[in-house]
C-alpha cells in the first residue's frame, strides 16, 4: 500500500514538472513572438530628400521636383464636438473635389473608421498638388491641423520638366534600381541629397504610418546643377534635326553646338526612329557607344594637318588622282566623281573630298613610318577620351601598327576616316580647336553645382592641348575649310551674309566585314568663319532616297541652325558701313532676261532703250549707255551651258530646266554666279548651282 502511494506521488510530481516546463516554454515563446511582433510593427524607414533642380544657361528650369500630397486622416484624434459638427460638410467637400464618391459615402467612410478606432485612413489614393493641400487645410476638421484634427498630408515628390521633351536624353533619368542616363544619372549623388529616417508603425492593411517622434533624422535636400544648355538653341537644333530625319527616313541623328572660346555646349540633340516617321530622344548618339563609328571624310582634317606638319606640304601642291580609281595592295579606292579629278591641288583635293588624293599623299609621307601618323592622331586629341561630364561617354578606337588587325591598307583607309571609330563630340572638339586658334578645350555641359545662389563647385574651361599645330598650318587649314563651302562639296550652304567653314563627311557602313550602300553622313564646322563664335556637328545616319551624302543631308541642318543664330545673335553681325557709293544714273537695275518683257517694261516706265542691231534672240543682257539701256543679244550654243548671270530666278529656272538640268539655289535676288560656269560643255552636267544676291 505504501509502495502504491509513493508511486502515485512520484507520478504526480513528474506530471507537475512536465506541465511547469510546458508553461515556461510557452511563456518564453510568447515573449519572443511579442518581441518579433513589436519589431515588425515599428520600423525606422527612409524619408526621401527633395531632389535638386537642373537649370539652363540663363536659369530656366529644365528639371525640378514638384511636391504632391497623399491625403490621410486619423479620425480618432478630433474630439466629438469637432468631428460631429464637421463630418457632413467634409464629406460633401471631398465628394466635390475627388468626384469619385457621393457625400454620404465619404461621410460613412469617415464615421466607420472612427467607430473602428482606425488611426490611419488613406482617404483617396489620388495625389493633390500644393494648391489642393492649401485648400483642404481650410476644410472642417482638417482646419484643426494634425494634432487636433488628425489630417495628414504625406509629401511625395514628382520629377517635372517644364519644357516637356526638350533635351530629354541630355537631362536623362534615374530609375528605381539607381540605373539611368544623362545628367540626372551622372550627377545623381549631388542631385539626390541625403535621405532621412523616421519611425513608422504598421497598421491594418499593411500600411505604414509615420509616428514623427524624437528619433526622426531629417533629410538633406539635393544640390542644384547649372548647365550650359540654351533652351532656344536647343529647340532650333531639335526641330531642324527631326524635320530632316523624317525627310530622309534616316535611322538616327544628332547635333552638338558649342561656343568656340569656352567649350560650353549650347545644344545637344539626339533623335532615333521610334516608329515610321516618328523620332524621339532615345539614346545619346553624340557621346555614347552607339554613336561610335567611322567618321568618314571629316577625319581628312587630321590627315591634312599631319601631312603639312610632317612634310611641309602646301595647299598649292598638286597630285594626280587619275580617273577615279586607285589600287592599294589588294583593294581599290574610289573617288565620288566617277571620271576622277585628274591632276588637282591639295586645296582642291580637300574641297572636293578626294579620297585618292588624301590617301596617296598620306601613303607617300607616312607609308614607311605609320607610327608617326598615329602620333599626330594622338597629338590632335582623337585617340584619348575627352573626359566629358556625362556617364557613358565612349572611348575612341584607334588602331596602331602593333594592332593585330593592322594591314597594308589600314593607313590609306584610316587617312580618309575608316578603320577607326570616334564619337561626333570627339570630332567636334578638333574642329573647334581649329576655330579657337589651335587651342583644344574640353567640352562642358555643366557649369556649376549650387545651393540657391551659392556655388558649391564651378567647372571652368579646361585646355586639353595648348596648340594642335603651328600657326602656319592652322592658317592653311582654315583656308581649306572655308574653301569647302565656297567652292567644294558644301557650296550649297554658302551664303552672302556670313561665312561658314567646315567639312562634309559620307562614310559607307560596314556590315559583316563588307561595306554596304548605307551611309553615315555628317557636316562639322564653325561660323562666322572670319571670327568664329560657334562650332557645330550634325550627323544623320542611314538616310534613304536620292540624297545620301553629307552635303545634301547633314549640311542643310547645320545651315538652318547657323542662320537662326546669326539672325538672333547681334554679336555676330558686323557694323554696317554707312558710306554708300553715289550713283548718278536714273536707270533701273537691269541685268538681263527675256527681251520682249524687258523692252515692254522700259517702255511703260518711259526709259530710253534701244539696240545697235536687230535682235532675233529671245534672251538678252543690258548695259547703260548715255542714260539709256542698250540691249545685247545673249547667244548660247546648244551644247553649252546657258549664261543666266544677272537673270531673275524665274528666268534662270526656265532656261536651265528646259535643258533637263537640276537647279540648286543659294540666296535671293538675281543670279550673281553659276556653277559650272556659263558656256561650259553640257556633257556630264546634271546639276547647276545658282548663287543669288
Amino acid at each position: 500500500m505504501l509502495r502504491i502511494r509513493i508511486a502515485f506521488l512520484c507520478l504526480v510530481l513528474f506530471s507537475f514538472t512536465i506541465i511547469w516546463r510546458i508553461v515556461k516554454v510557452q511563456q518564453i515563446e510568447g515573449e519572443r513572438w511579442k518581441k518579433v511582433a513589436h519589431e515588425n510593427l515599428l520600423q525606422n524607414r527612409i524619408v526621401k530628400a527633395t531632389r535638386g533642380n537642373i537649370y539652363s544657361d540663363n536659369g530656366s528650369l529644365l528639371a525640378t521636383s514638384i511636391p504632391f500630397y497623399k491625403l490621410c486622416f486619423d479620425p480618432t484624434i478630433a474630439d466629438n464636438d469637432v468631428f460631429d459638427k464637421g463630418v457632413d460638410s467634409l464629406g460633401l467637400l471631398l465628394s466635390r473635389f475627388y468626384k469619385d464618391k457621393s457625400a454620404s459615402e465619404y461621410k460613412r467612410l469617415l464615421r466607420s473608421a472612427r467607430g473602428k478606432g482606425t488611426e490611419y485612413l488613406i482617404i483617396n489614393k489620388s495625389l493633390i498638388n500644393f494648391q489642393g493641400k492649401k485648400t483642404m487645410s481650410e476644410w472642417p476638421i482638417f482646419r484643426e491641423g494634425r494634432s487636433k484634427g488628425g489630417v495628414v498630408f504625406e509629401k511625395i515628390d514628382k520629377r517635372f520638366r517644364p519644357f516637356s521633351t526638350l533635351a530629354m536624353r541630355t537631362i536623362g533619368f534615374v530609375n528605381e534600381n539607381n540605373k539611368g542616363a544623362g545628367l540626372e544619372y551622372t550627377f545623381n549623388n549631388q542631385l539626390a541629397g541625403r535621405n532621412g529616417q523616421a519611425l513608422f508603425t504598421k497598421i491594418s492593411g499593411g500600411t505604414w504610418k509615420p509616428l514623427h517622434d524624437e528619433s526622426e533624422v531629417r533629410p538633406v535636400d539635393g544640390i542644384d546643377i547649372q548647365t550650359t544648355i540654351n533652351v532656344n538653341i536647343q529647340d532650333v537644333a531639335e526641330a531642324s534635326l527631326k524635320r530632316h530625319l523624317a525627310k530622309h527616313d534616316a535611322d538616327y541623328g544628332c547635333v552638338v553646338l558649342m561656343e568656340v572660346k569656352t567649350g560650353e555646349i549650347k545644344a545637344l540633340a539626339n533623335m532615333g526612329k521610334v516608329a515610321p516617321g516618328m523620332y524621339a530622344e532615345n539614346y545619346n548618339y553624340a557621346v555614347g557607344n552607339q554613336g561610335l563609328t567611322d567618321p568618314g571624310s571629316t577625319f581628312k582634317l587630321v590627315s591634312m594637318i599631319a601631312m603639312i606638319e610632317e612634310s611641309g606640304m602646301k595647299l598649292e601642291d598638286t597630285i594626280n588622282t587619275g580617273k577615279g580609281e586607285y589600287r592599294f595592295y589588294d583593294r581599290i579606292m574610289r573617288d565620288h566623281h566617277p571620271e576622277g579629278y585628274g591632276i588637282i591641288t591639295m586645296q582642291q583635293a580637300f574641297e572636293k573630298s578626294s579620297n585618292i588624293a588624301i590617301s596617296k599623299k598620306v601613303q607617300e609621307v607616312f607609308g614607311t613610318k605609320p607610327e608617326a601618323f598615329i602620333g599626330y592622331v594622338r597629338r590632335l586629341g582623337m585617340a584619348d577620351p575627352l573626359g566629358f561630364q556625362m556617364e557613358g561617354t565612349a572611348k575612341p578606337r584607334i588602331k596602331t601598327p602593333t594592332s593585330k588587325s593592322w594591314s597594308g591598307i589600314t593607313l590609306p583607309w584610316m587617312s580618309i576616316g575608316y578603320e577607326l571609330e570616334v564619337t561626333p563630340l570627339q570630332t567636334l572638339a578638333l574642329y573647334n580647336a581649329v576655330a579657337n586658334n589651335g587651342t583644344m578645350i574640353r567640352p562642358i555641359i555643366v557649369k556649376s553645382t549650387k545651393i540657391v545662389d551659392h556655388n558649391i563647385d564651378e567647372f571652368e574651361t579646361e585646355v586639353l592641348v595648348d596648340k594642335i599645330c603651328s600657326d602656319k598650318t592652322l592658317a592653311m587649314m582654315r583656308t581649306a575649310l572655308e574653301g569647302v563651302v565656297e567652292n567644294g562639296t558644301a557650296i550649297n550652304i554658302k551664303n552672302a551674309t556670313y561665312k561658314i567653314a567646315g567639312k562634309t563627311g559620307t562614310a559607307q557602313k560596314l556590315k559583316d566585314k563588307t561595306y554596304t550602300r548605307t551611309y553615315y553622313t555628317s557636316f562639322v564646322g564653325y561660323f562666322p568663319a572670319d571670327n568664329p563664335k560657334y562650332s557645330c556637328i550634325v550627323v544623320i545616319d542611314n538616310p534613304k532616297g536620292y540624297e545620301q551624302y553629307g552635303s545634301d543631308v547633314a549640311a542643310p541642318v547645320f545651315k538652318e541652325i547657323a542662320d537662326k543664330l546669326y539672325s538672333t545673335d547681334l554679336e555676330l553681325h558686323q557694323v554696317m558701313d554707312l558710306k554708300q557709293k553715289q550713283n548718278n544714273t536714273t536707270l533701273p537695275v537691269i541685268r538681263g532676261g527675256n527681251f520682249e518683257e524687258l523692252r515692254a517694261l522700259c517702255t511703260d516706265y518711259k526709259i530710253a532703250n534701244h539696240t545697235k542691231t536687230d535682235i532675233h534672240e529671245e534672251w538678252v543682257s543690258s548695259k547703260a549707255e548715255n542714260n539709256a539701256v542698250m540691249w545685247v543679244a545673249r547667244v548660247t550654243a546648244k551644247d553649252k551651258l546657258p549664261d543666266v548671270n544677272g537673270y531673275r530666278l524665274r528666268d534662270a529656272l526656265y532656261l536651265l530646266e528646259n535643258k533637263g538640268l537640276r537647279v540648286k539655289v543659294v540666296g535671293e535676288g538675281r543670279v550673281t554666279r553659276q556653277t559650272p560656269a556659263a558656256n561650259s560643255p553640257l556633257v556630264g552636267v546634271s546639276t547647276v548651282l545658282l548663287e543669288l544676291k
